[in-house]
C-alpha cells in the first residue's frame, strides 16, 4: 500500500538499485579476504622469500596482514574528504559515476598483484579501492534520500546496507577454498567486483539527477521538475513535493563552508548526534567479527569458514528485516533496540569466552551470541548510522554531514581492524567489555537526544534544530519521538 501511495515508478526503483551497486562492491571486498587469509599470507611469504631468501617473521606477517585488511578503511577515511566537493560540483548521480572509476582501478591492481609478484600492489589496490569506499558510501545515501518519497526515504536508504551485506556474503562464498579462494584463483576472485562496477556504468547514466540538487543547489527549476516527474510520474503529490522544495530553497543559503558547518549554532546538536551514533555503531564490535570471524571460530571448530558464512547470511537477513521495519518502527526505536542488544551480547560473550576452557560445550552458545550481535547491529545501528546525517541536516549542510559520517564510520572501521588482534591478545575475553561500554554510551545518548525522523520532510526536521539549544521531544505538530 505504501508503495502504491508513493507512486512507485520503474525509474525510481532503477535509480536506487543502480546506485547501490557501489555498496555491493564494497561489501564484496569486505567479505572476500576472510576465508582465504592464509593463502594470501603465503603469497606475502613467497614474495618476501623470493626477494630476500628468508621467511617473513610471524609478527611481521601479522602486521602486514592487519595493514592489508585495514588499509581499505584508511583509504576510505581519506576518500571521505572529497564528498562535499564532488556532490556540490558535479551532482549526486554524476559523482557516483565519477568515483566508480576508483573501484575499477583498485580491482585491476589487486588482480595484477599476483602476476607482478608484489604484495605492495595488492595493498595499493586496496588503498585505491578504499578511496572509492569513503566516497560512495556517502554519495549513495545522499542520492537515494534525495530521490525517494518522504514516507519511503528510510527504507530505500536501508537498501544501501542490504546491498553492502549481500556483497559481504557473496565475498565470503566466493572466497571459500571450494570456490575461488585457492592459490590459483585468489587474484581472479579479487577482481570480480568489476562486474557490478561496469554494470553501474551501463545503467546509472540513464537515471535522473537528484531534483533537490537541481533546484536548491543549481537553481534549475525546469530540470528539477523534469527529474521529479520521471521519478514520481505526473501526480498531484509530485507538484506538492516540488512546491515544498521551492519553499525550502527560498529560505536556504547558497552553501556552507566546512568552517561554517562546525560553527553554525543549529548544526551543533545534529553534529553531536551523528558523532555518537556513528562511533557507537562502528566501535561496538561488529567490524571485528566481520573481519576476523574465521579466525575466532578456527580454534574451536573444524569448519570455521562455513560458520563464517552463517555470519554473512544472518547479516543479510537482518538488513532485510530493517528494510521492512524502517518506516514502521522508526529510526529511533530501531537504534535503541540495536544498541542495547549489542551491549547485552558483548557482556554475554565476555562471560562465555571466560569460562570456555572449563565448559567447551559453550562454544555453540558463543556462535549464537555472534549471530545475535550481528542481528542487533543490522537491525538499527548498521543501516541508520550511514543515512541519519542526511535527514538531520538541511540541503547546504548535507554533503559535509555525509562526509563527516563517512570519516567517522571508516575511521572507526580502520582503528578496529588495526587494533582488534593486539587488543584480543592483551585483554582476552574482556575486550568485549570495551565494546559493551561503547554500545551503552550510544544507547544512552540516543535515548536522550535523537528525535524521530520517520515520515518527516527534510525542512521539517531542519526546522527543529534552527536556533535551538536543545532538542524538543515534541514538535509543533505533536510529533512524538517515541512513536
Amino acid at each position: 500500500m505504501a508503495f502504491q501511495e508513493s507512486h512507485m515508478t520503474p525509474t525510481l526503483l532503477t535509480s536506487i538499485l543502480a546506485a547501490v551497486l557501489g555498496s555491493l562492491q564494497i561489501g564484496y571486498h569486505t567479505g572476500n579476504v576472510n576465508a582465504p587469509a592464509k593463502i594470501i599470507e603465503e603469497f606475502f611469504n613467497h614474495t618476501w622469500r623470493a626477494r630476500h631468501n628468508q621467511t617473513l617473521p610471524d609478527h611481521s606477517l601479522t602486521l602486514l596482514w592487519s595493514l592489508s585488511v585495514s588499509i581499505k578503511d584508511f583509504g576510505a577515511l581519506l576518500g571521505s574528504l572529497g564528498v562535499k566537493h564532488l556532490a556540490d560540483s558535479y551532482g549526486r548521480r554524476n559523482s557516483i559515476l565519477i568515483v566508480n572509476c576508483l573501484s575499477v582501478v583498485g580491482a585491476c591492481l589487486m588482480f595484477a598483484s599476483k602476476s607482478s609478484e608484489s604484495f605492495e600492489v595488492l595493498i595499493l589496490g586496496r588503498l585505491v579501492f578504499g578511496l572509492f569506499c569513503g566516497l560512495v558510501m556517502s554519495l549513495n545515501p545522499l542520492y537515494i534520500q534525495e530521490v525517494s518519497p518522504t514516507n519511503l526515504r528510510g527504507a530505500f536508504a536501508t537498501l544501501n546496507q542490504v546491498s553492502f551485506a549481500s556483497g559481504i556474503l557473496v565475498g565470503m562464498v566466493v572466497g571459500l577454498e571450494t570456490v575461488l579462494g585457492t592459490e590459483r584463483y585468489w587474484a581472479m576472485m579479487l577482481s570480480l567486483s568489476l562486474i557490478p562496477a561496469l554494470t553501474q556504468y551501463l545503467v546509472l547514466p540513464f537515471c535522473p539527477e537528484s531534483p533537490r540538487y537541481l533546484l536548491i543547489n543549481r537553481g534549475e527549476a525546469t530540470k528539477a521538475e523534469a527529474s521529479l516527474q520521471r521519478l514520481r510520474g505526473c501526480t498531484d503529490k509530485m507538484f506538492a513535493e516540488l512546491e515544498e522544495m521551492r519553499e525550502e530553497a527560498s529560505r536556504t543559503q547558497a552553501g556552507v563552508t566546512i568552517s561554517e558547518f562546525f560553527k553554525k549554532r543549529s548544526y551543533r546538536q545534529p553534529i553531536i548526534i551523528v558523532l555518537i551514533v556513528n562511533l557507537g555503531s562502528q566501535l561496538s564490535g561488529f567490524n571485528a567479527i566481520i573481519n576476523y570471524s574465521t579466525r575466532m571460530f578456527q580454534a574451536k571448530f573444524d569448519e570455521a569458514k562455513y560458520l563464517t558464512l552463517g555470519v554473512g547470511a544472518v547479516n543479510v537477513a537482518f538488513t532485510l528485516v530493517a528494510f521492512f521495519l524502517m518506516e514502521r518502527a522508526g529510526r529511533r526505536r530501531l537504534l535503541l533496540t540495536g544498541f542495547i542488544s549489542i551491549a547485552v551480547c558483548n557482556l554475554l560473550m565476555t562471560i562465555v569466552d571466560s569460562v570456555l576452557h572449563l565448559v567447551p560445550e559453550l562454544r555453540i552458545l558463543q556462535v549464537l551470541l555472534v549471530f545475535c550481535l550481528i542481528s542487533a547491529y543490522e537491525l538499527g545501528p548498521g543501516p541508520i548510522s550511514w543515512f541519519i546525517a542526511a535527514e538531520l541536516f538541511d540541503q547546504p549542510g548535507r554533503p559535509i554531514a555525509m562526509a563527516f559520517t563517512s570519516m567517522l564510520n571508516w575511521g572507526g572501521k580502520f582503528v578496529l581492524a588495526l587494533l582488534f588482534p593486539p587488543l584480543l591478545k592483551i585483554c582476552g575475553a574482556y575486550v568485549y567489555l570495551l565494546f559493551m561500554t561503547v554500545a551503552l554510551v550510544a544507547f544512552t545518548f540516543t535515548w536522550i537526544r535523537l528525535p524521530e525522523t520517520k515520515g518527516r520532510t527534510f525542512d521539517d526536521i531542519a526546522e527543529e534544530f534552527r536556533g535551538a539549544e536543545g532538542i524538543p521531544l515534541h514538535n509543533n505538530i505533536g510529533f512524538n519521538t517515541f512513536t
